[in-house]
Parts: structure tokens; sequence; C-alpha cells
């Protein structure tokens, strides 16, 4: 999904500087101040719910953005802009697939460092009154436990008399 997000602001940026809508700089950074704020609002999303495999997944998606985006802003700039040929797609996918890939991992680390500080939202079961709480079944049946076993001891010792020493000649 960010690799889509990617490329499109790419695309819009290359379209705007153009057509001189706006100074190539401003368009830029104006793209990359967006990008940083997608990646470390989502990612923050996903440190505060706790998602499992959070970390692996960010970093997964940044190796995949990189390539994809690269693909897909040659494709769109070919398209909607200046038919921009083959040739720059071996740039794209060196150095601009590195950055975007930069660009998605970075906010995401600290996205998901902040948002696993934040107090994870609450369960909506543990808002029930009390009385509510009583009545309700549970969803799912409570593990039974076993019985814990008593801690093993030596085999010499196990539930002995301790042995009488022989006591001592004069």
């Amino acid at each position: 999904m960010l690799a889509v997000v990617h490329a499109a602001a790419y695309v819009a940026a290359a379209k705007l500087t153009i057509f001189r809508a706006i100074d190539q700089t401003v368009a830029i950074w104006v793209v990359i101040a967006l990008l940083i704020g997608v990646a470390l609002a989502w990612s923050s999303v996903d440190g505060w719910l706790r998602r499992p495999d959070r970390v692996r997944n960010w970093v997964l998606g940044a190796l995949v953005a990189g390539p994809l985006a690269a693909v897909l802003y040659v494709t769109g700039r070919a398209i909607f802009v200046d038919q921009t040929g083959v040739a720059d797609l071996g740039v794209q996918l060196t150095s601009g697939a590195a950055f975007t890939a930069l660009l998605v991992l970075v906010p995401a680390g600290l996205g998901l460092f902040v948002g696993s500080r934040l107090e994870p939202p609450s369960d909506p079961a543990a808002k029930q009154p009390a009385a509510e709480a009583e009545t309700a079944e549970p969803a799912t049946a409570p593990a039974r436990r076993r019985p814990a076993k008593p801690l093993s001891r030596p085999a010499g010792k196990a539930g002995r008399a301790p042995k009488q020493r022989p006591a001592s000649k004069p």
C-alpha cells in the first residue's frame, strides 16, 4: 500500500514541477513530509494496538515498497507526465528504491517506538458492569490447569529419614 502512495506522490510532484505549478524544491519537500507523516502515523497505530509481528511486517513492507514504488513511479511518469522510458528504471530500482525503503523504515521505527509507549486501548469486555460480567458466559472456556507436581528431590533424600552415623569409638 505504501508503495502505491509513494509512487503516486512522486508522480504528482513530477507533474507539478513539469508544468511549473510550484517550485520543484517545495514540491519535493512537501511530498517527503507527507510520506513521512503517513508512515509515522500508520506505524504508531500498529504499535499502539500491539499488533503481532509489527516490526517484521514494517521491515518487509519497506523492502517491498522500495522496488515496487520504483516500478510504479516509472510507469506513472511514462503515462501521465513525460513518457519516461525504460532507461530510467535502473536508476529508480537502485537509488530510488533504497530511498523509498528508508522513507518507510525510519519513520516506521520511530512510530512503532512511540506507539508502543502509549497505553493500549482497553478491552470492550473489561468495561462491562460487574452484574453483567458475572452472568455473561465467556467467549472461550478457560483452560484447565494441571495440578502442580511437587518439586523433585534427589533420589537419596526423597521421603527418607537421614542416615545415622555410627558412633565414634573411644
